[in-house]
């Protein structure tokens, strides 16, 4: 069943990446005694999903499908340093676009055991 909401994108998409051998990291925000805090260090608006398979990695910010909600410009600049492994998936785009990303078949370039050493 297609996801409904943000929350079910971000469950089914790691089960998903999980089953076709992608590692996969979701930095989830604490709650402390000053509020919510997200401890990182570096550039901010880091994408919900970082996802990595054989050579090729991923950055996926995840949305519900309330076209209001956007990324961040930070979460923007994030998608565009990563170029084409840059995406921006919502539960209406789980069938076109997350289904097909994460189950195509790694080129065989990047399926070389030598780019692992």
């Amino acid at each position: 069943m297609p996801p409904r909401n943000e929350t079910e994108l971000l469950e089914q998409t790691i089960e998903l990446a999980m089953l076709r051998g992608w590692r996969v990291t979701h930095v989830r925000p604490a709650r402390t005694d000053d509020g919510w805090r997200t401890p990182y260090q570096g550039h901010s608006g880091l994408p919900d999903l970082i996802l990595a398979r054989r050579g090729q990695v991923l950055l996926a910010e995840l949305k519900s499908n309330d076209r209001r909600a956007k990324p961040t410009p930070d979460q923007q600049a994030w998608l565009a340093a990563a170029g084409g492994n840059g995406f921006l998936w919502r539960p209406t785009t789980w069938e076109s676009e997350v289904i097909p990303t994460l189950t195509a078949p790694v080129a065989a370039a990047l399926d070389s055991p030598e780019r692992a050493r």
